[in-house]
């Protein structure tokens, strides 16, 4: 269980950094939008750049935030079968096979999202203003489909076991 209790620290950790990162990146997004349009409106001056810089901390939000859904389980869903029916054991099997959909799409995730950042790696792609390299903004793909992996391989655990104790006891 000492490994349990670690995984779960570090869990936390992730989670409040990237509670954090949310947080910073959404405020400067806002501020950017506002700042660029206040420029260019009230003072006439265009601010180059800016779309650049927004737009790789848009990414790296969204990605984050599709981490922390994984993580809380709080993306969206459909459990109509729970509508249909009250046997427990067919909701149990019934979020295993989207876990498990869940599982290899997150597979195809990470590959795809490692071809996308290996492929701009490659190809040392910059941004037009400040020439920062587009692999910056393709990573945060790969790291919120490696913590997607993660939190569905968690799911898969957690559903497989609460399926085996449901089926356990519904057959005694």
């Amino acid at each position: 269980m000492k490994i349990l209790e670690l995984l779960s620290r570090i869990d936390n950790v992730f989670a409040f950094v990237i509670k954090v990162a949310v947080t910073v990146l959404g405020l400067f997004i806002a501020f950017a939008m506002v700042g660029g349009i206040l420029f260019r409106a009230l003072l006439g001056i265009q601010v180059f750049g800016l779309e650049e810089l927004v737009l790789m901390a848009a990414m790296w939000l969204y990605m984050l935030g599709a981490a922390l859904a994984s993580r809380e389980r709080t993306h969206l869903s459909a459990d109509f079968f729970q509508a249909f029916s009250d046997n427990e054991v067919l909701h149990s099997t019934m979020n295993l096979v989207a876990t498990t959909l869940s599982l290899l799409l997150a597979v195809f995730f990470v590959r795809w999202s490692y071809s996308i950042f290996s492929w701009g790696f490659e190809k040392g792609q910059v941004t037009p203003v400040f020439g920062i390299p587009q692999y910056f903004s393709q990573a945060s793909l790969l790291v919120a489909s490696v913590f997607l992996l993660l939190y569905v391989l968690r799911d898969f655990v957690h559903d497989v076991s609460k399926l085996v104790l449901k089926a356990k006891a519904a057959a005694h």
